[in-house]
């Protein structure tokens, strides 16, 4: 496995391909595993993580969001996919920023599939911030995707919904949050879990809760991760 950080070829239409990190599969690559991190961190922050339970032909791609004020945090400048006014359900939200992140995802999937991963052979994921923009381009895309794993996140822009829903009702969707998180609060998990099983097949929703995780990751639930990658992404 090797990290490539800056990767070559013509990636000047795909902004966030430029700089991402990018980690290789040891064999023929047959899937992709986009990752989105949260507020503030950097693609580099998951590498390790996801690296641990990375399958042999599957390549991780994670991008650095760009650096933009962030309302919530007095507007100081930080790594954000888009602004945050607030963090409570009725908070008002940067519609036109999340609209702009999820077409530079969905950039990075044209891109895989012109290289050759068709879009069924993707999945999308992140954590916190990255989670919610993982969930909203997924049921947004014209493609549908092998599946979505959100991590303690939310639903953007959850009221646009169905009717922002592209239609691919049997998407995989492993939903992940942490029993004592106080940043987004597991009740914040379940509303969302609620909504998506009223657009998507509620079989194809997974809801997963962990004792005592506060707003971040644990082995436990990096390995329900793990199998959801496998089950989605099997071997071909």
């Amino acid at each position: 496995r090797h990290l490539v950080q800056c990767m070559c070829g013509n990636n000047m239409s795909v902004p966030l391909l430029t700089n991402a990190v990018t980690v290789s599969g040891t064999e023929k690559e047959t899937a992709v595993v986009i990752f989105l991190h949260g507020l503030g961190d950097s693609g580099h922050g998951w590498t390790e993580t996801l690296t641990e339970i990375q399958p042999p032909y599957v390549k991780f791609i994670c991008p650095h969001a760009p650096a933009i004020p962030v309302t919530l945090n007095k507007n100081a400048i930080m790594p954000a996919w888009f602004d945050l006014m607030g963090l409570s359900h009725d908070s008002p939200e940067d519609e036109a920023g999340i609209k702009k992140a999820a077409e530079n995802i969905k950039a990075i999937i044209e891109h895989e599939a012109k290289n050759g991963i068709p879009p069924h052979r993707i999945i999308l994921g992140g954590f916190s911030q990255g989670g919610a923009l993982s969930l909203y381009t997924a049921l947004t895309c014209q493609h549908q995707l092998a599946g979505v794993v959100a991590l303690s996140c939310w639903l953007p822009l959850h009221k646009s919904f169905p009717s922002a829903f592209s239609g691919h009702k049997y998407l995989p969707i492993l939903q992940c949050h942490g029993e004592m998180d106080f940043m987004i609060p597991l009740r914040f998990g379940d509303m969302t879990s609620k909504t998506i099983q009223s657009i998507v097949d509620p079989q194809m929703v997974s809801f997963k809760s962990y004792a005592g995780l506060p707003h971040s990751s644990s082995p436990q639930e990096m390995a329900d991760v793990k199998e959801f990658i496998e089950k989605y992404l099997p071997r071909i």
